[in-house]
């Protein structure tokens, strides 16, 4: 899905992916588990990938840290340029050399990402001695600082501590310390506060951003939660079996969703006030690798869908500026609203 990139050099993307597909079959007959997946973040941006689980979005983004082992995942096609430079064309030392560096990671459960011999103290450092020339006293010293700077109560005790003796919430704030320590150009982050009750997500968002604006760090936030998408994307990629199937700002998606998968994830929000019927639900499920539709993904849980959903892929179509969606049907107002009128009823 091609999308339009960004010319005026004061907001070129920090990262543009374009056509990115990748399988983990050496069949060539084997259908892409990633899917022509294009899009673009440039500097203190938030885009957000959102989709349910089993679309894609972790398989892409580790993909981008290079952390696929290859057998058995397989690029197929497609580049991803950070600062420049295609990720895919790097070699495995000057990856690990951006790794951390220019470029970092949230991982969604921080206890298995964080190395459980060692204190956070001893990470966050390692992390920072690993690309920049410091004395350890020095890392210790900024490590410190880090851990103050994501708010952490008593840093100066919670850095010689071990992350099984961290709360949930605690480590997941020493991985953004770590993820941020050498100042990235870029951060992904990967479904960062699912593990975490409802208050602690708050403050991990609100810090996370506003350590984005104090940085100008650019962030891929990866999740299926669209109430955080709200409330930290610019712009959004709803991504379902492999492919984005829409894109375009936030107040697109919200205001104007296109693509009736988008359409069913909107409609399956719960409501704090009243609500008019039942919420809506998408049947069926994601299709596995193996028995991935010929046309449209979508068409066999889709309820507008034609034989020419079944039939071919469908082109990209522009609704309004940036806002684009892959779908036969749009605009699909007319097409969508008896239907949904009586699901709803």
């Amino acid at each position: 899905m091609e999308f339009p990139s960004v010319t005026d050099d004061a907001r070129r993307p920090v990262l543009e992916v374009r056509g990115f597909s990748l399988k983990f079959s050496r069949d060539a007959d084997a259908p892409n588990l990633v899917d022509d997946v294009s899009f673009s973040v440039g500097t203190g941006e938030t885009l957000c990938i959102v989709g349910e689980s089993g679309c894609g979005k972790s398989v892409t983004s580790l993909a981008l840290m290079g952390l696929l082992a290859s057998p058995p995942a397989q690029r197929v096609a497609g580049t991803a340029h950070f600062e420049g430079k295609d990720l895919f064309a790097l070699s495995e030392r000057e990856l690990a050399d951006i790794r951390g560096n220019r470029l970092s990671m949230i991982f969604q459960e921080p206890m298995t990402s964080l190395n459980p011999a060692f204190t956070v103290g001893e990470q966050i450092g390692e992390s920072i001695r690993r690309h920049r020339n410091v004395e350890r006293r020095q890392a210790r010293e900024e490590a410190l600082e880090m851990l103050r700077l994501v708010r952490i109560p008593a840093p100066e005790t919670r850095l010689d501590a071990y992350p099984h003796q961290l709360s949930g919430g605690m480590r997941q704030r020493v991985m953004i310390a770590m993820a941020l320590a050498n100042r990235p150009r870029l951060l992904i982050a990967d479904e960062p506060t699912t593990a975490l009750d409802v208050t602690i997500q708050a403050q991990v968002l609100a810090l996370v951003k506003n350590l984005q604006a104090e940085t100008g760090t650019a962030m891929v936030l990866i999740t299926h939660d669209l109430g955080v998408v709200a409330e930290v994307a610019d712009h959004v990629a709803v991504m379902y079996a492999g492919r984005i199937v829409e894109y375009g700002t936030v107040a697109d998606l919200f205001d104007d969703p296109q693509h009736p998968y988008t359409i069913g994830l909107m409609g399956a929000i719960p409501s704090v006030g009243k609500r008019e019927g039942a919420l809506a639900t998408i049947r069926g499920s994601v299709p596995s690798p193996e028995l991935m539709p010929h046309g449209c993904r979508f068409a066999p849980r889709c309820p507008f869908a034609e034989q020419r959903c079944i039939d071919a892929a469908p082109p990209d179509k522009v609704i309004a500026g940036v806002h684009r969606v892959a779908c036969w049907l749009a605009p699909v107002e007319q097409v969508a609203a008896p239907v949904l009128r009586e699901e709803m009823a």
